[in-house]
């Protein structure tokens, strides 16, 4: 009961270690994380670098490729910089190991954890919404690792000569892949390589398991993170399927390779071992190095071919068009990483203001537009609004700094402007099919003046690069003069005859409606 007990604890609390430590560590580096991904990678081989770097830094290859799609989807990063990224994660995943290796099983656990627990408790406290916070919550979590570490040691402790693995009726090569699926069902059950890979050097070290069948369930836990890349794409955006898929080949290729060659490798291991220190060093710095080398080999061994893996998941996902109604941006992936959630927001926004504007320009004077037209680009955005809100309602649930939790009003409201100017749309489309054609001549000049103007507004808020958008809040106040000057103008022709009273009621219904319209998309591009 013990055994079980402190085996079943160790898993928790490495596992929640593991949790902590990482999202502090993700917090913390967020801005560091998004310059580094979004400026520093521009050739594979620095993303293999900056890849390598990041994972060695905030513990999870995952949180690395949800940053990587975010970018991706972005057009920061094209495809190929991305494999670059995801090759060295794979590589500075395998730190964990080292981690276990060097301080887990050669140093007093509880000496080192209680205080970084401690400590990093005491900064979460006061530190508030600065980094003292995050940082707090990583030396915690740090903290936990190694306790975990340690109950896992206990449990296993005597275990060794409990476990007959003489029993199994596997050899050779079936005794291999029995483990390498042992290791894969570790980590798909815990959602976590580090966890397994802890559990299994753990073992190793125990004496539990012996080195080539510990190897063997090594392999089966890198490939078992391409079940969390399967999983974390489900429903995403092409551009997520990619850089997932892209994942998945290179860890079943590194994976079934270093398989292949798994007694060749471990004898390589071995003979370094032995050449560097005079002996071997023991099965856990072992299986440290067998793992690093084995995804190292892997890079060599795909770096050549990076160009044609990139034209075979091009050739294969995402050839079909795009529905207008489907988010481009919103991958639910990226809300592990709320600022890149927040960005890919932000992204979707513009691209549904793309839409709202060009409704509204077809619907600018001396134009009329089809209602059908209307009523299938009305339909489109209203998907795209209902999956923005829903996008906000899940990162709401997520841990967001003050800041970030500032913007939540802003995107609201900014999908209330884009509801709005949908229905505006379809309104303004029926009262124009009603009209005859315009009358008077200062009626119409005066028509066309305040389309002009208002088509003039919509298109410099489409253009926030350029100098003349600092002007938008100026044409947005008086846009409401050109308007009154028309109102003024209709309200004349009525009175004077020029307007058939009916003609110049649904007049002064349709410009109000396009004032209104144009006034929400200029304030919207304004977020």
């Amino acid at each position: 009961m013990d055994l079980t007990t402190n085996f079943l604890g160790g898993i928790g609390l490495f596992l929640l270690g593991m949790h902590m430590m990482t999202h502090g560590l993700k917090n913390a580096a967020g801005q560091a994380l998004r310059t580094i991904l979004g400026q520093w990678t521009r050739t594979p081989l620095r993303g293999l670098l900056a890849g390598f770097g990041i994972t060695a830094l905030v513990q999870s290859s995952s949180a690395v490729t949800v940053a990587v799609i975010g970018f991706v989807n972005a057009g920061l990063l094209t495809l190929t910089d991305s494999i670059g990224i995801i090759f060295g994660s794979n590589v500075g995943t395998t730190l964990t190991g080292w981690i276990v290796t060097a301080v887990g099983l050669d140093v007093n656990v509880k000496g080192l954890a209680l205080p970084l627990i401690g400590i990093g408790m005491l900064l979460k406290l006061t530190g508030s919404d600065t980094k003292r916070a995050p940082l707090g919550e990583a030396l915690a979590g740090f903290g936990l690792f190694f306790l975990g570490i340690g109950a896992l040691q206990s449990g296993f402790h005597g275990l060794e000569q409990g476990v007959d693995l003489s029993a199994f009726q596997f050899q050779g090569v079936g005794a291999a892949f029995m483990f390498t699926g042992i290791g894969f069902l570790l980590t798909l059950t815990m959602q976590s390589s580090s966890a397994a890979m802890a559990l299994v050097i753990t073992a190793a070290a125990q004496g539990v398991i012996q080195l080539d069948y510990a190897a063997a369930a090594v392999v089966g836990t890198n490939i078992g993170t391409t079940s969390t890349a399967a999983l974390a794409v489900i429903g995403a955006t092409d551009n997520a399927k990619k850089v997932a898929v892209a994942h998945i080949i290179f860890n079943l290729i590194t994976g079934l390779t270093a398989l292949a060659a798994l007694p060749l490798l471990l004898r390589g291991v071995l003979f370094l071992e032995t050449a560097l220190s005079g002996a071997p060093a023991g099965p856990a710095l072992s299986l440290a190095l067998f793992h690093t080398i084995f995804n190292i080999f892997g890079v060599c061994l795909l770096w050549p071919f990076i160009g044609r893996l990139v034209t075979f998941i091009d050739r294969h996902i995402g050839q079909k068009v795009s529905l207008p109604s489907k988010p481009k941006y919103l991958d639910r992936t990226l809300l592990q990483t709320p600022p890149l959630a927040l960005d890919a927001l932000g992204m979707e926004l513009v691209a549904m203001g793309t839409l709202a504007r060009n409704m509204a320009l077809e619907l600018l004077p001396p134009k009329k537009t089809s209602c059908r037209m209307l009523k299938q680009d009305k339909q489109d955005l209203d998907s795209l609004i209902l999956a923005a809100r829903q996008f906000c309602l899940d990162l709401q649930k997520t841990v967001l700094t003050t800041k970030s939790s500032a913007k939540f009003p802003q995107a609201l409201r900014i999908l209330q402007y884009y509801t709005a100017i949908s229905e505006l749309a379809l309104e303004c489309a029926e009262l124009a099919q009603k009209l005859p054609h315009y009358g008077d001549e200062k009626t119409v000049a005066r028509v066309i003046a305040f389309g002009n103007y208002s088509r003039s507004l919509l298109n410099i808020a489409a253009n926030p690069e350029t100098k003349d958008f600092d002007r938008l809040p100026r044409l947005i106040e008086n846009l409401e003069e050109h308007y009154q000057a028309l109102k003024d103008r209709l309200l004349r022709a009525g009175s004077e005859g020029d307007l058939p009273i009916d003609h110049m009621v649904l007049e002064l219904e349709l410009y109000s409606r396009v004032r209104r319209m144009v006034e929400r998309d200029g304030k919207a591009a304004l977020w």
